[in-house]
Order: C-alpha cells, then sequence, then structure tokens
C-alpha cells in the first residue's frame, strides 16, 4: 500500500545516481596516483625514504579517518549537500597542491604529505554518500544499492590506475607551461585531471541532486537535516532499533579488510621496482595494470554478491568473503 510519485521516485534516484558518482570520483582521487607517489617522491626530494612512503601513503586514511566522523555529524544536523560539496572543494585544492609539490626548494615530502593527507580529508564523505544511499532506499532496495555503492567504488580503483597508466605517454619530463609554473607530466596530470572530475561533481551536487529519506517501507519522511525540499513529506520518527554488535563487527570486518589493501598499496612499487629492476616509469606503468586487474575482480565479486545475497542473505556472504 505504499505509493511513491513518479516524480519523487526519479528525483530520488537521480541523486542516489550522483552519490554513486561521488564515491566513484573519490576512489579515483585515490588510486590514480598511488602507483606514482613513490618514483613522483624520488624525483622531487632524493632526501625521502620508503619509511616516509609509508607515511604518505597512511596520511590519505588518516585524514579520511578524521574527516569521517565530522561531515557524518555534519549531515546529521545539516543538508547533506554542505559537507558534500565542501569535502570535494577541498579534494579538488589537494590535488592542485599536489600538481606544485614540485615547486618548493627544500621539505618537498612534507608538502606532497599534506597534499594527500588533505586529499583523504576530502575523502571522508564517503560516510556521508553510504548513510544518505542507506536513508534513501528502501530495505529491498538498499542491499542492491549498497552493493551498487561499493561497485562504483571498485571501478574508481580499476580506471585510477589505468588513467595513470595512460598519463605515462607524456612522459616525466612532459611540458612546462612557465606562466603557471606548472610541470604537466606523468605525476602531476592525474591529480589535475582528478581536480577537474571533482569540479564536475560539485557542479552535479548543485544541479541534481536533492535530499531525500525513506523508511524500510520505502515511505517518504522528512529528514532532520532536510533543506525544505518536498514539503509534503511525511514526519515520521527514523529512529529505530540498531543491533549495535552487528555494526561494531562489520567495522571491525571492513578495518582487516583495508588494512590487507594498505600492504599492498604501499610496498607494490618499490618492492617490483627492486625486485624486477623496473624504471620509476616501468614501475607506474605495470603496477597500474596490476591495480586495474584487482579493481576488475571486485567489480565480478560485487555483481556476484547482488545476485547471492537476494537467495542466500548477507551473513552467508560474509562468512565467505
Amino acid at each position: 500500500d505504499v505509493v511513491e510519485s513518479q516524480e519523487h521516485y526519479k528525483s530520488r534516484w537521480r541523486s542516489i545516481w550522483i552519490m554513486y558518482l561521488t564515491m566513484f570520483l573519490s576512489s579515483v582521487g585515490f588510486s590514480i596516483v598511488i602507483m606514482s607517489v613513490w618514483p613522483y617522491l624520488q624525483k622531487i626530494d632524493p632526501t625521502a625514504d620508503a619509511s616516509f612512503l609509508g607515511w604518505i601513503i597512511a596520511s590519505y586514511s588518516i585524514g579520511q579517518m578524521v574527516a569521517s566522523p565530522l561531515f557524518g555529524l555534519w549531515s546529521n544536523y545539516r543538508p547533506r549537500r554542505e559537507p558534500l560539496v565542501i569535502s570535494t572543494a577541498i579534494s579538488v585544492a589537494a590535488n592542485c597542491l599536489y600538481a606544485y609539490v614540485h615547486m618548493p626548494h627544500s621539505h618537498n615530502k612534507y608538502y606532497m604529505l599534506t597534499a594527500r593527507a588533505l586529499v583523504g580529508f576530502g575523502a571522508g564523505n564517503v560516510a556521508v554518500v553510504r548513510s544518505y544511499i542507506a536513508g534513501a532506499t528502501s530495505l529491498t532496495e538498499r542491499t542492491s544499492a549498497m552493493a551498487n555503492t561499493s561497485a562504483c567504488q571498485a571501478v574508481g580503483f580499476i580506471l585510477g590506475p589505468v588513467f595513470q597508466t595512460c598519463f605515462t605517454l607524456i612522459g616525466e619530463e612532459g611540458v612546462t607551461w612557465k606562466f603557471l609554473c606548472l610541470q604537466l607530466n606523468m605525476y602531476t596530470a592525474p591529480v589535475l585531471f582528478g581536480a577537474l572530475l571533482g569540479v564536475i561533481n560539485i557542479i552535479l551536487i548543485f544541479a541534481i541532486f536533492r535530499e531525500h529519506r525513506v523508511d524500510d517501507m520505502g515511505r517518504q519522511y522528512k529528514s532532520i537535516n532536510s533543506d525544505g525540499e518536498g514539503s509534503d513529506v511525511l514526519d515520521q520518527n527514523p529512529e529505530g532499533s540498531i543491533d549495535h554488535v552487528a555494526v561494531v563487527a562489520l567495522n571491525v570486518l571492513f578495518f582487516v579488510i583495508l588494512f590487507v589493501f594498505a600492504v599492498f598499496e604501499t610496498i607494490a612499487t618499490p618492492l617490483t621496482m627492486d625486485m624486477y629492476s623496473w624504471t620509476r616509469k616501468e614501475a607506474v606503468f605495470y603496477n597500474g595494470i596490476i591495480l586495474s586487474v584487482i579493481g576488475i575482480e571486485s567489480v565480478i565479486v560485487f555483481m556476484v554478491v547482488k545476485t547471492l545475497s537476494k537467495k542466500t542473505g548477507e551473513r552467508a556472504i560474509l562468512h565467505a568473503g
């Protein structure tokens, strides 16, 4: 007996697709330079060692860890458009900073560290994205929508290294634009491309994104952070019983998965350069291909999960995973 107007349905899913795009771009911002950080770091600051590379990689995650609860708290009391736009703008600015880390005459490695930390801080909007999608979908839609979210994240992991691999064609020297004091090469072109995508994302959030909230049955109600759109929605209590043990267990599981991935992302490039005598350009190119294949595998898994979860339930999928 739940009736949703066609206009509301279309607006709700357009907004969800914008969140898919935001998740995708956040993932691209992470992976588009992950294989080139070490060779670029060696080029701009010879004093940097492999241990400092670990701090640069970690800075992204630390920034995201700090920002996620802040943006989440912000979105609880204000329209979600605000943290989404601000976080994306921070990522755009951080990518531009990364493109200029070669400029200072000393301490370049610390500028790169700052740039990656700020990119990670901007990526804290992932918490807002997931919470919005969870709140804007009914119970029957939610598993599929969350799987799509993870698939978009995985596609970002795929295309980020692919973009990086394509940009290796520019070479290490590339082109220098003196009037902008910018070196456009295989290290800076990816982040500038990521900044451009971020600007497009901000425009789409302003133009298309709308605040929507539905209960498990798909009935719309006014969220506490609604910006006044859709005055005909019903006020309902969104709070329900929360299984805190399940939430903690899933957070721990997510931590373990990212912990394993962090090992690969940190040591892959320096390890292959040492073990196979790859040049900086070869390491970026081949590791980009490797990470792309891993991403393709992830997308396939997410698509399978969408189908199997309807037949076996989430618990069996978690055990199998």
